[in-house]
């Protein structure tokens, strides 16, 4: 399974970026705001640290705008796929995007339904929000199987990222099911690297070693 960082923090992904683990970065409004930019120019920084698909957000509501846009966006530079959320006229923009070798990633998904269209209008990737279907009392992860289950029946091109990662479970569960990617909070990636026995093992050595320098 790819891992990408969901962060716009241009020290985070640098920092990731080191561990050797990086396979893309995704970005949204509320991410770049806290940052105190904007998309076109933090997207471009992000490009110029890692070879890596980075997605960026179009803020249309209407198919044409959200074209333009995305043309916009994609001309950046090569590595940029334009995010666009599940509705109607980001299905029609889709399917001109995509026909235009512009890669799609149709986010907001929260039914299999919504990523099978999206899929066939010719999205490159869908993202699914499973954290926030555990906000409303449902199973994030289960959405995340039947969408795998969906493409892999029909051969669907389209890759699944686990979006709204709220923790390392969500992770274990996301690469269990199958899904192409996940994108990771830059907390979370640090939790995924700890283990309380780790921890204890590596105490155990240092007592360890000191004791023989001792003798």
């Amino acid at each position: 399974m790819k891992i990408f960082i969901d962060t716009a923090n241009l020290d985070m992904i640098k920092e990731i970026n080191s561990w050797g683990i990086l396979d893309g970065v995704t970005t949204n409004p509320s991410l770049i705001a806290k940052e105190g930019t904007d998309t076109p120019t933090r997207v471009k920084e992000i490009a110029a640290i890692v070879d890596v698909p980075i997605s960026a957000e179009a803020m249309s509501l209407k198919a044409e705008d959200m074209i333009k846009e995305g043309r916009e966006l994609a001309a950046i530079h090569p590595n940029i796929n334009v995010k666009l959320p599940m509705c109607i006229d980001s299905l029609k923009a889709t399917k001109v995007l995509s026909s235009e070798g512009i890669d799609v990633n149709m986010t907001l998904i929260f039914s299999a339904q919504q990523a099978l269209l999206a899929a066939k209008a010719g999205a490159r990737y869908v993202s699914p929000f499973v954290g926030r279907l555990d906000d409303i009392g449902a199973y994030g992860t289960d959405l995340l199987g039947q969408i795998v289950t969906v493409f892999s029946n029909y051969g669907f091109r389209a890759e699944v990222i686990a979006a709204s990662i709220r923790g390392p479970i969500h992770v274990l569960e996301a690469a269990t099911l199958g899904c192409d990617i996940a994108t990771i909070p830059y907390n979370v990636l640090l939790q995924m690297v700890s283990h309380p026995k780790t921890d204890e093992g590596i105490q155990n050595f240092i007592k360890d070693y000191e004791k023989s320098k001792k003798k």
